[in-house]
């Protein structure tokens, strides 16, 4: 799949190009980056292979490249709601190993948690990780990162919609300090039962040193 390109008669929201490259290292295997017009396809890739599982999403069928485009264009034109991407460091694109080791492992993404002016001091995080590098401790390097990022996109408060049954994520989030603010009983049909969704938040804070 190409790489989205702009609409040449729209104004992008926010510009990254003049920007630094952001690259934060994972040790010596991983390394975060802001998500780029090139990524979609493998950030969408990463989306679906979740839906199977029934607990990383309320999606039951995988979605298509797109549907996903107005979104992801979206947020890699936001000041305030980026997608972070998790990619290998030094693998070579056209060896074998490359098949097993896909550029990107993970990503994660700050969005609004309503869509009103009042709310911009407050996001909804979601981090996926892909398949084959889950219990890497990927999920809590990403995490505490993006946490050390929200107070400099103006957020305040960092809010997770987490089912009920999806444990591993519920205990990974409490461990990093957040806190249940909310239960919505029964309100996903998964088509086989009917799941609990709970809000866990956080409040972050420039020098917040409990991440």
């Amino acid at each position: 799949m190409s790489a989205i390109t702009a609409n040449p008669h729209s104004k992008p929201i926010f510009d990254r190009t003049n920007l630094p490259i952001l690259t934060n290292k994972f040790g010596d295997t991983f390394m975060v980056q802001y998500a780029t017009a090139n990524d979609l396809s493998e950030v969408l890739a990463i989306y679906n292979q979740s839906i199977a599982g029934k607990q990383a999403t309320a999606n039951l069928e995988p979605v298509t490249y797109e549907e996903r485009v107005a979104w992801f264009v979206e947020h890699i034109e936001s000041a305030t709601r980026p997608i972070y991407v998790v990619r290998m460091i030094d693998i070579a694109v056209e060896d074998d190993m490359h098949k097993k080791h896909p550029s990107i492992v993970a990503w994660g993404s700050f969005s609004d948690l309503y869509a009103r002016p009042a709310y911009h001091i407050s996001s909804e995080i979601s981090i996926y990780i892909h398949n084959n590098y889950h219990s890497r401790g990927l999920g809590s390097l990403l995490l505490r990162w993006m946490l050390q990022q929200a107070p400099s996109l103006g957020i305040r408060n960092v809010a997770a919609l987490i089912f009920a049954h999806n444990q591993p994520s519920l205990g990974l989030f409490r461990k990093l300090g957040f806190e249940q603010w909310g239960l919505m009983p029964q309100v996903c049909d998964m088509d086989g039962f009917i799941a609990d969704v709970v809000m866990l938040g956080k409040r972050v804070l420039d020098n917040d040193n409990d991440i």
